[in-house]
């Protein structure tokens, strides 16, 4: 029996890969001589490097980068399909959990960093980019990441602006002749699930302003910042990123990567799983099981892993199955998987369920497996 065997992450206690292993010893206790095939998976967010990597035997690299203050952090990203692509976080650069809360402040932060990476894996010879923007630290529309890709973002003197999103209030013009002129051969694809434009009461500072440290009236500030960014962008490069869905993610990052890169926005999870190559790993399958650490109605109705994996299996048709660290609203799960299992049970805390959530998913996972077959038998 050929298993696919391709979960998320248990966030807070099992890395991507560390899941899939668990579940794969569960289903070997219950089906010894079962084919088994791992793939660990993300949705485009936290882990996606991870996941990629391991599932594709690619490289890992770290570079010395301008964290979202301007200090030195160290940010791995990684290589794939023998090095023609490459996978960054723009959060391992940029992200909110880089800084304490009291030193967050998304009139000056940068995404300086993300460039860096970016412009890293260009010179190590990658030409896709496979990006993913969540968890951000910054409000600057992507200006740090542009600079360091070579674009000069210029005052009415002729002085290169400083970091932060308010400082776009100054820009005058920006100046492409610093980029490197193979840029322009690349594909950047980045993984995007929110659609909230670049400014406005949807936009990137009145929606995830706040959690990144603005007050109302810096919330005011930036977006008619990002706005006068927006209008010499308009101008100067002829993109007209403002009204576009999902601008506004990563704090404007989704409109400069779309305007300095030429980037295309996607659903994170579906990008993630055409770089597994999911579906020819899927090929011969008699099952799959997937998972995360909680599977709810969430999964279906924003594109997590699981659900794109869940898709993909039906498409080919193919049983899967969930296991979850906590499974709620199954009847209308019920819709997208052909079972649900959790690893949790019996009474405890949730630190308790953190603790052991290896031990736990093997056990689900073997309960699972008997379930599958005595299903088979029963036909």
């Amino acid at each position: 029996m050929r298993i696919v065997i391709a979960p998320n992450a248990f966030k807070g206690s099992l890395s991507a890969l560390e899941a899939a292993t668990a579940i794969g010893e569960g289903v070997r206790i219950a089906a010894p001589d079962a084919e088994l095939v791992l793939v660990p998976i993300a949705d485009g967010g936290d882990g996606t490097v991870d996941a990629l990597v391991q599932a594709t035997q690619g490289e890992r690299r770290s570079r010395r980068v301008r964290g979202p203050l301007g200090d030195s952090v160290d940010a791995e990203y990684g290589l794939i399909d023998g090095g023609s692509t490459a996978v960054i976080e723009m959060a391992k650069a940029a992200g909110l959990a880089l800084l304490p809360p009291d030193k967050r402040d998304p009139r000056v932060t940068t995404t300086y960093g993300v460039g860096e990476l970016m412009q890293q894996a260009f010179d190590a010879g990658a030409r896709h980019f496979i990006v993913g923007i969540g968890g951000s630290a910054t409000n600057d529309g992507g200006a740090g990441m542009a600079q360091a890709l070579g674009y000069h973002l210029l005052d009415e003197n002729g002085r290169e602006l400083s970091a932060g999103g308010l400082a776009l209030k100054r820009l005058a013009r920006i100046h492409v002749g610093g980029v490197h002129a193979n840029w322009k051969e690349t594909e950047v694809d980045v993984a995007c699930d929110v659609t909230n434009p670049l400014t406005g009461p949807r936009g990137a500072s009145a929606v995830y302003g706040p959690q990144k440290g603005a007050t109302p009236d810096m919330v005011a500030e930036l977006d008619d910042a990002l706005h006068h960014f927006a209008e010499i962008i308009r101008r100067d490069l002829g993109v007209d990123v403002e009204p576009l869905p999902g601008a506004g993610a990563a704090g404007g990052l989704g409109a400069g990567l779309m305007a300095f890169s030429g980037a295309r926005l996607r659903p994170g999870a579906e990008m993630v799983m055409e770089a597994l190559h999911l579906d020819e790993r899927l090929t011969g399958a008699q099952l799959v099981i997937t998972g995360e650490g909680r599977i709810d109605s969430q999964t279906a109705r924003f594109g997590k892993g699981p659900a794109a994996v869940a898709r993909h299996a039906k498409q080919a048709g193919i049983p899967v199955a969930a296991i979850g660290g906590s499974v709620a609203d199954e009847t209308e799960l019920r819709l997208l998987f052909d079972g649900l299992e959790a690893t949790v049970v019996e009474p405890g805390t949730l630190e308790e369920a953190i603790a052991q959530a290896r031990p736990l998913l093997v056990r689900a996972a073997t309960r699972l497996m008997w379930l599958v077959l005595t299903g088979r038998r029963l036909r």
